[in-house]
């Protein structure tokens, strides 16, 4: 039974060669990399499904774009199984961007709050594993008609080590590498690639507001004196990645500013 509230199929259009185009599922959609992932899976000729929670953003992306929104709560069961039930009645999935996650907080472990990094778990994780468990059976047969289909997980270079107040974020990012590299090997020679996205500092217009509670003054200060990356950065590696080989899985790019050799290296005022 599918979700009765979800928006009505729609009819994938033909690529210029001849074949249906593929279809993509991206969470986190509402705004950042994952907005940007949906705008340039659409320029790419992809029939995109977007996922978050806030519908008048996703509609208003689905005016932009004509990506199909779709309004879901990835840490409700209930709610990932209906989508994929919306998937599979609709005309199954090629791929799945899970980008929804995001950071709380900066503080030592000492201060930490917990109820902040259950919510990062929450998300980060279980919202990851609970989307990839869900539309798994739709990528394989999809991999299996098509030659390939993809799973793309989103994580961070806070997945790559820790730095001080991070350990919240940096665990559930490490957790979330972990996913991804076990799945990699837990399906090795089925017909589906596990690929691996970790950003360093990207300037969207969320992810350190959130993170500092609304503190515009905090937030703005993480990109001062560089250059940051773009939300637009990222999609374009994303698109890079899906459109490889079938015989080729990129398994982990990890992109960065120039200026930022790693989590808490970054050289301001040099002019990068």
């Amino acid at each position: 039974m599918t979700d009765s509230t979800a928006p009505a199929p729609t009819t994938p259009e033909p690529t210029p060669t001849g074949r249906p185009a593929r279809r993509a599922l991206v969470t986190g959609a509402s705004s950042g990399i994952g907005a940007a992932t949906v705008r340039r899976l659409r320029a790419d000729g992809w029939d995109v499904v977007a996922v978050a929670r806030r519908a008048d953003r996703l509609e208003a992306l689905a005016a932009e774009t004509g990506c199909e929104p779709y309004p879901a709560d990835l840490t409700d069961d209930a709610g990932v199984a209906a989508l994929a039930e919306h998937l599979a009645a609709t005309g199954g999935l090629d791929a799945v961007v899970n980008n929804a996650g995001g950071a709380l907080g900066l503080d030592r472990v000492e201060d930490a709050d917990v109820d902040g990094w259950r919510r990062m778990y929450e998300v980060n994780v279980l919202g990851t594993l609970r989307v990839t468990k869900a539309v798994l059976p739709l990528l394989r047969a999809a991999g299996a008609a098509r030659g390939v289909a993809d799973v793309v997980n989103v994580t961070s270079t806070a997945a790559q080590g820790a730095y001080e107040g991070g350990a919240g974020y940096t665990g559930a990012k490490h957790a979330e590498h972990m996913l991804s590299q076990t799945l990699r090997w837990e399906i090795a020679g089925e017909p589906v690639r596990v690929i691996e996205i970790a950003p360093g500092a990207v300037a969207t217009e969320e992810f350190s507001l959130v993170r500092f509670d609304g503190d515009a003054e905090r937030a703005a200060a993480v990109y001062e004196g560089y250059t940051p990356l773009v939300a637009d950065d990222v999609a374009d590696t994303i698109a890079w990645t899906l459109s490889r080989p079938d015989h080729v899985n990129i398994d982990l790019v990890t992109i960065r500013p120039r200026a930022q050799a790693h989590n808490s290296k970054i050289v301001r005022g040099a002019g990068v």
